[in-house]
């Protein structure tokens, strides 16, 4: 058996003499079955030094030979054998954050998302407007079968839960109208509430996020199954635009369904608001249809029927932008269908707020 003796201090401070000396041991004691190291002269010892010696004995088993550390020093023992049992390549665990280190690491992802998020859109946008200027060039390559058939999906089969929901909010917003306004002797002016608010906001914007969560995830859902099963990358190898063959009917049945939803939804809910005004306001059809036609005006209506196309709009870019983005698993599908409906009401919401500034500047 060839025994090492080590002396003095084996710290990082003296690689330079340290790692020569390892590498020379390592390389004349090849072919010694058996190597005996004594660390008894080791005065001072750190985790460099317990990962030169570490290397040695690394080195000779992979020759198949026995390397044996002897006399190491109680408090340098304890540091080498928690080094012999950390396994290859691990790295110490990165130090947990303090609170406000994890508010402005929430902030800073945050951020980057929303940028992330912004530049798809914009792309999908871009995308969506090269290819309806391409299809204006060459009509033949519009795809009518495939637009009907959304426009029959979206609008057609929404009707009678659009109709349902929007009829039921009516009779809240009359009902709570006319509790609250017969306190001050105002009954009339519950009419005045109702056809203003439905025709102006809570009709489009109710239409909207509903078809965000009907029609905009089942737009994603699609588009990422499509992309989990490679369909578009075999629509691209068919020399087939996907934006051209997906996206532009499905964006374009949304923006001629939500205004025709947007009516439709406002008809149902100013039938119900008349509904609760006669029975439980005790106000006559004829009474709350008169009240209606002097309450509101053409300009009430247009400026919730000129919202509708820009929301259907970012309905559409939203969720299939979103479909785009899903991976090849399950879980990403999920994830990307949740985040469209999220995203899709949470800019209808915003929207609806820019137009309404828009619209009280141009004092319309």
């Amino acid at each position: 058996m060839k025994r090492l003796t080590a002396a003095g201090s084996w710290t990082a401070a003296h690689a330079n003499l340290l790692e020569p000396l390892i590498d020379a041991a390592a390389s004349t004691t090849a072919g010694e079955p058996s190597l005996l190291v004594d660390m008894a002269g080791v005065t001072h010892f750190d985790t460099y030094g317990a990962c030169l010696l570490k290397r040695l004995q690394r080195a000779r088993n992979a020759r198949n030979e026995e390397t044996r550390i002897t006399a190491l020093q109680g408090r340098f023992e304890e540091l080498f054998g928690e080094l012999q049992e950390t396994p290859p390549g691990a790295t110490a665990p990165a130090p947990k954050a303090g609170p406000l280190g994890s508010a402005f690491e929430f902030l800073g992802r945050a951020t980057i998302g929303f940028g992330r998020d912004l530049v798809a859109l914009a792309e999908m946008l871009g995308l969506l407007g090269r290819s309806v200027v391409r299809v204006m060039g060459n009509p033949r390559a519009f795809r009518l079968t495939s637009t009907t058939y959304h426009i029959d999906r979206v609008g057609w089969q929404a009707v009678p839960i659009i109709v349902l929901i929007t009829f039921l909010i009516g009779c809240i917003i009359a009902q709570q109208g006319f509790f609250h306004f017969r306190k001050f002797g105002a009954d009339a002016y519950v009419v005045d509430m109702v056809g203003i608010l439905i025709l102006r906001e809570i009709g489009v914007l109710l239409v909207a996020i509903m078809v965000a969560g009907r029609s905009g995830s089942s737009y994603t859902a699609e588009l990422g199954s499509m992309k989990m099963r490679e369909e578009i990358d075999a629509l691209r190898t068919m020399g087939l635009d996907p934006i051209d063959v997906l996206v532009l009917p499905r964006v374009l049945a949304l923006v001629i369904a939500l205004p025709i939803l947007t009516f439709i939804g406002s008809m149902a809910a100013l039938y119900g608001g008349g509904l609760v005004a006669n029975l439980y306001g005790g106000m006559s059809p004829d009474i709350y249809i008169a009240r209606l036609k002097e309450a509101i005006s053409v300009t009430h209506f247009e400026v919730g029927m000129i919202k509708a196309p820009f929301m259907a709009l970012v309905i559409g870019i939203v969720a299939c932008a979103q479909g785009f983005q899903v991976k090849g698993s399950a879980e990403s599908l999920g994830r990307q269908t949740t985040n469209a409906v999220v995203k899709s009401i949470f800019l209808v919401i915003v929207l609806d707020g820019l137009f309404a500034i828009f619209f009280a500047s141009i004092d319309m």
